[in-house]
């Protein structure tokens, strides 16, 4: 008869005190928002600053910390949709291949005579050889620089397709090669992008990939767009390349396998390159902002052990030799190799300003983006925007929950009542899990609350008619309780399954916005469930069994 054992009420009534106590911290959002950056900044660097500490001792470390992140709409900050250049990755591949091409031919020099490289696509290697004759050989060695491709679905493919006709030697990627490395240029582009935000420290960005060949990229509380891509707009491709020719002819011819790139400090000088590097930024371990001999400010480096292996094998060829660092496709250093530099590690020198060199440091650090970007679409959200929004959340949801309570209030009295209390549980139950679990509240999410907040008195609304049509039937009021809670329980849970089945997919199929939305629904069905079937049935029993009413009136 309406009775709820201890052991089932502590429970319930200690999730809900859990959940209200865990969305707690967003109530003194700036303070202990000052609280977790202090405590992590302490924890990274290690030094205690007087005001680091004020901000760490401003919340009790015993209480729990976790925040709601905000999102872009919300918090403020910038907006990016980038288009990576995936076929930039194809000429890369073809100019790796060129000189590993080249030694094995040279070592058939008898059967196909000499070799060069012929003017091609930038997806294709084109190489001529002097004895057509020998071209069966030349596509046999070619063919044996191939490997499989490293995909589920290129299961028994090779990577390079390879032809002959007269005396050209055509190489390029085969389709299964290019859509698995198309994959695999997006998944790096979007990593490290990632790994380049979250070097500065920002919450809970928005990075992901959209369609075949684009980028989303969102970061609350960034300043501008700009800022975000002086970030990660530039590839930070860093080579290391031998200088054939310096001079200041721009339209220079550097000739076949090598390349003409500007200086980067020098106005009017060019430098002419091999086009192959001897060591490249994807070897690279470890980039630090650092000062040259003469304390100005530089970027020092490491590579690990196979770019070490190479940059000291060719400073030891080439002493006395000009040596040029490149970023992207500027020669910002070309210094003469004066001894053997064994150990992989150096400095980079320019005019650096001390933000320059550190900025340098942490795209060097993050990786080089395999493909450069073209950025579509740019917005940048203010503040005082995101402070408005949400202002106007808490209106609507303060309104939206005012006009719910009056109704049920209205058409079930007490019970109404009940509802009510348990709703204003439910709403911070919502907030609680979005703390716990990291989630970003936008304003679409706003929205989802204030759905929930009509959608959590809807199962509310079907116990308490069941239980007026069995105060008709039912044999005391006390049974009518018990009976309408039973009975309406399987509708209540396939009302909200479905729902949830609804916001599951929005989450799993949609972007941005969308998903936003259906965090805050999902989380909403679940504790709206939680609260109208468990939450309201303890208070109605508690009252029961102090008033002990004959009577009662739904």
């Amino acid at each position: 008869m309406l009775h709820i054992p201890l052991w089932k009420r502590v429970i319930i009534l200690g999730l809900v005190g859990l959940g209200l106590l865990t969305a707690m911290p967003n109530l003194f959002y700036a303070r202990v928002e000052a609280h977790n950056d202090a405590v992590a900044q302490i924890e990274a660097s290690g030094v205690e600053t007087p005001e680091l500490v004020a901000a760490r001792d401003a919340w009790p470390s015993w209480l729990p910390s976790g925040l709601v992140n905000l999102g872009l709409d919300l918090r403020g900050g910038a907006h990016l949709l980038a288009e990576v250049q995936v076929a930039d990755v194809y000429k890369d591949r073809m100019d790796g291949l060129w000189p590993e091409l080249r030694d094995a031919l040279r070592a058939e020099r008898a059967t196909v005579g000499t070799v060069r490289r012929a003017a091609s696509d930038p997806g294709e290697l084109r190489v001529q050889i002097s004895q057509p004759e020998g071209m069966a050989r030349a596509v046999e060695v070619a063919r044996t620089l191939a490997s499989p491709v490293v995909s589920l679905t290129g299961i028994g493919e090779t990577d390079l397709e390879v032809t002959g006709s007269g005396d050209t030697l055509t190489i390029a990627l085969t389709e299964a090669e290019r859509t698995a490395t198309d994959d695999r240029t997006m998944q790096q582009s979007v990593e490290i992008v990632r790994r380049r935000v979250d070097e500065v420290g920002t919450r809970e960005p928005t990075i992901q990939r959209q369609g075949e060949d684009r980028v989303l990229i969102q970061v609350p509380g960034i300043g501008s767009a700009a800022e975000l891509k002086a970030l990660i707009g530039t590839t930070a491709r860093l080579t290391f390349q031998p200088v054939i020719s310096r001079g200041s002819d721009a339209s220079a011819s550097p000739g076949l396998g090598n390349v003409l790139l500007p200086a980067a400090d020098e106005q009017g000088v060019f430098y002419v390159l091999e086009q192959s590097p001897v060591v490249s930024g994807e070897e690279l371990v470890d980039a630090r902002p650092d000062f040259d001999q003469n304390g100005r400010p530089a970027v020092s480096f490491r590579f690990n052990p196979t770019g070490a292996r190479k940059f000291g094998d060719y400073t030891a060829e080439n002493i006395g030799q000009l040596f040029a660092i490149v970023l992207d496709d500027e020669v910002i250093s070309a210094p003469q190799i004066q001894s053997h530099i064994p150990g992989g590690s150096g400095i980079i020198t320019g005019s650096f300003s001390v933000e320059e060199s550190t900025n340098l440091a942490v795209l060097l650090r993050a990786g080089a983006l395999p493909a450069e970007m073209t950025f579509l679409e740019e917005r940048t959200v203010g503040p005082e925007l995101g402070q408005d929004s949400i202002d106007a959340g808490r209106i609507a949801s303060m309104v939206g929950l005012a006009a719910v309570v009056l109704m049920v209030v209205a058409s079930y009295g007490l019970f109404g009542v009940f509802a009510s209390v348990t709703l204003i549980f439910n709403i911070g139950m919502i907030f609680g899990l979005l703390s716990v679990i990291g989630g970003t509240l936008t304003l679409p999410g706003i929205a989802g609350i204030v759905l929930t907040i009509g959608m959590a008195v809807d199962a509310n609304v079907l116990v308490f008619e069941r239980i007026r049509e069995e105060l008709k039937t039912a044999k005391g009021p006390a049974r009518a309780i018990e009976l309408g809670y039973e009975k309406a329980m399987s509708a209540i849970i396939d009302a909200n399954i479905t729902t949830f089945i609804v916001a599951s997919i929005l989450f799993f199929v949609g972007a941005g916005p969308v998903r936003g939305f259906a965090v805050t629904l999902a989380i909403g069905i679940i504790t709206s469930v939680f609260t109208a079937l468990f939450v309201t049935r303890v208070l109605v029993a508690a009252w029961f069994h102090w008033r002990r009413p004959k009577t009662i009136i739904v």
